[in-house]
């Protein structure tokens, strides 16, 4: 058994990873089973970088706030901003903390130095603008879109003024209350308020598609996207907002649905732009339908990964990651027959694996799935394998 994976597994290069898919996908997704470690982000780093030297991809997209991520991408293209602060400033999640973000930023930065805008690479947060305990106020993105509009149309054509819309938002906290998660009569977003402001949310996106031929003469592409960001995340948060509010059991399954759901939407549109290197949790990008236990049971959804392949077919790629050991956090060496033990057993201390191959190996005798000693490790699913085109094998994450 051992010689013939042996036979599936390359180097951890951009043209291994090329080599198993029949031609170069417009959106090339990185999996991976934990976050915040930076041996998993200086992999992804390298790979990224072979990418835009090697296959003319010009964006990365990460699992951060896609708003928040606009300063990022300000800074790689133009230096706007201190590196310190953009990285602050320009993740969620905390992820601007860690070093190989930090990395990322910096060499963007010293690439696009002196390139012009058509060789430059670009950063994208796909997240939508939430956490786990909370969704943010709708009151940026909306905002935004309404000052945007009101500089460029017609008075008569706003479905609303700059005062009504301040006054339906009213303070932010009502919208950010943590309790709101655990208790859905705390949430705001089936208020009259709310109600309306998702009619005008609606009308102002409408407005901004009937405009595009006046704004192709007024706004820059990048302007454009940016408005058409600032619309999809206002209605995504409002809609989520909403089935916050919601009592139903069916209520947590809405919420990570619509999560990824707005993720997909952000995806497809920098598809648009070209060829895009995706990276987040394994669960975000996979074909199958993901699930989780929660504090009202488990829930199953259709990820981000899987509606975008869903619209792209052959022009969407994912690759996972699988580790071996993360021994500072309790993960030690995976049992002998798991996939990861399988792979653990070779000498390579990474490789890329031949997903299509090792399953025509496996046959019908799929390893045992592995379970996890930690809740920030998701190990792989090896009933996931015949989905997904590749896998990234880290033998052991040291703690950095």
């Amino acid at each position: 058994m051992a010689t013939d994976i042996k036979e599936t597994i390359h180097a951890v290069e951009a043209a291994a990873v090329m080599g198993l898919l029949p031609n170069r996908p417009r959106m090339l997704a990185l999996g991976e089973p934990t976050h915040g470690e930076d041996t998993l982000l200086g992999l992804r780093n390298e790979l990224f970088r072979q990418l835009v030297e090697q296959e003319g991809y010009r964006t990365i997209a990460v699992e951060s706030d896609c708003v928040r991520g606009l300063v990022v991408d300000d800074y790689v293209t133009s230096g706007t901003g201190a590196l310190d602060e953009v990285v602050e400033q320009g993740f969620s999640h905390g992820w601007g903390a860690h070093a190989g973000n930090r990395e990322l930023v910096r060499w963007m930065r010293d690439h696009n130095d002196g390139r012009p805008a058509s060789q430059q690479v670009r950063f994208a947060g796909f997240d939508g603008p939430l956490e786990i305990t909370a969704a943010e106020s709708p009151r940026r993105t909306l905002t935004a879109l309404h000052d945007h509009l009101s500089a460029r149309v017609d008075a008569d054509l706003l479905p609303c003024t700059a005062r009504t819309l301040d006054r339906l938002l009213g303070p932010d906290g009502r919208w950010t209350d943590p309790a709101a998660m655990m208790d859905p009569s705390r949430s705001v977003g089936r208020s009259a308020d709310a109600d309306r402001l998702r009619l005008i949310a609606d009308d102002l996106v409408a407005l901004l598609d009937a405009q595009t031929p006046h704004l192709i003469g007024t706004a820059s592409r990048d302007e454009r996207d940016r408005l058409r960001l600032y619309g999809r995340t206002a209605t995504g948060l409002l809609r989520y907002h909403h089935w916050m509010a919601n009592a139903s059991p069916a209520r947590m399954t809405r919420l990570v649905g619509l999560r990824d759901q707005m993720m997909a939407h952000n995806l497809l549109a920098l598809a648009e732009r070209g060829p895009v290197l995706v990276h987040a949790q394994n669960s975000h990008l996979q074909r199958e339908k993901s699930s989780m236990r929660m504090w009202e049971g488990p829930v199953e959804w259709w990820s981000a990964g899987a509606l975008a392949g869903a619209r792209l077919g052959e022009e969407y790629a994912f690759v996972a990651t699988a580790l071996g050991t993360i021994r500072h956090r309790g993960v030690d060496a995976p049992p002998p027959d798991t996939l990861e033990g399988l792979l653990y057993a070779l000498p390579e201390d990474r490789c890329v694996v031949d997903a299509a191959r090792l399953a025509a190996v496996l046959g019908d005798a799929l390893p045992a799935p592995r379970v996890s000693p930690w809740f920030g490790y998701a190990p792989f699913d090896p009933a996931h394998l015949a989905g997904s085109d590749g896998i990234v094998f880290v033998k052991d994450v040291p703690q950095e």
